[in-house]
């Protein structure tokens, strides 16, 4: 196992990075159709087809999420992905055509880099091509989305320091995986849950004038994958229980300034899936979420450890 979300059967993760502008997109790929959930805390939350994945609401299959930056801008990247999954037939069948379903969240990180250059239609689709050819770990830090994620903007963004892109996974007992891949761009601190120290934040601003603070440029959203087998509103509570890890090492998470959002992806094989009684069932997505609170936790410990100085922002790696 390589410790990231790919080793979760049947998901694939792709790249897109422009290090010169200082953002990038990530896709996460699903061999077979997932049953996707969503939960949203942040208060700015840039995202797209989130709606459907409401219990209430009739599809109940997910073919890829993006991940991506350049605020509400880059989300036009899930129509690249869109596009190449329409192209090999892969969607929900309407009837007239197969209609790819694409969730999407985006970070905002237009200070870092270029405003002006961000994810496009074609950035989605490369990272789609990336995903089909790469083998081995996922690469992690400064590449992709996380490309221009920052943290520790209390004090505005010349005190930030650099976020990235962080992934994990967990095997439980009964060969039930969880895997997770975030975004980090908090608003707070990144807090080495063993030590309690703060790994990546606000720099010191002893014998500096800090400018009036701009909070707007925050947001860490992630994905959640699984073989197990859950509904769209189990799928949900995962994603909602996958939140205590943010909690556990972003101080403060959830801000009125963060669109903190996560998904959840249930590759579970639905055709075959043994019926329980309410009380296992409930016990089940409860271990799952769980799993998933503790391994995004060690997946956003990752992205800033692995993440590397890019335009004078620094990294927890070049402090050491």
């Amino acid at each position: 196992m390589f410790d990231d979300i790919t080793d979760v059967p049947g998901i694939r993760v792709g790249h897109d990075t422009n290090l010169e502008a200082g953002t990038g997109c990530t896709v996460v790929l699903c061999d077979t159709p997932a049953v996707g959930g969503v939960d949203v805390r942040g208060g700015a939350p840039a995202t797209r087809e989130t709606d459907l994945l409401d219990p209430l609401c009739m599809v109940d299959e997910v073919h890829g999420v993006l991940l991506t930056g350049g605020s509400a801008f880059g989300l036009d990247a899930a129509s690249g992905v869109v596009r190449y999954l329409d192209e090999r037939g892969i969607g929900y069948d309407a009837g007239v055509a197969r209609v790819p379903i694409v969730p999407a969240a985006a970070i905002f990180d237009l200070p870092f880099g270029s405003a002006t250059i961000r994810p496009d239609s074609d950035s989605g689709y490369r990272a789609c091509e990336q995903a089909d050819t790469a083998t081995g770990p996922i690469e992690q830090g400064t590449i992709g989305g996380g490309t221009g994620a920052t943290v520790g903007k209390m004090l505005g963004p010349d005190f930030a320091m650099k976020g990235g892109l962080g992934s994990a996974s967990q095997e439980l007992l009964g060969g039930i995986v969880v895997g997770a891949i975030v975004l980090v761009n908090a608003l707070g601190d990144i807090i080495d849950p063993q030590t309690q120290h703060v790994l990546a934040g606000t720099q010191n601003a002893a014998g500096k004038n800090p400018a009036r603070s701009n909070p707007f440029g925050n947001t860490t959203i992630a994905v959640i994958a699984t073989n197990a087998t859950l509904t769209k509103a189990e799928a949900s509570k995962v994603a909602q229980m996958a939140h205590d890890g943010m909690a556990h090492v972003i101080r403060p998470a959830h801000t009125m300034f963060d669109g903190d959002t996560i998904f959840t992806l249930a590759l579970g094989d639905r055709t075959s899936a043994i019926q329980h009684d309410t009380a296992t069932a409930a016990q089940t997505v409860s271990i799952i979420g769980a799993a998933a609170a503790n391994t995004l936790a060690r997946a956003i410990v990752k992205a800033v450890r692995q993440a590397h100085t890019l335009h004078n922002i620094p990294a927890a790696s070049s402090l050491r």
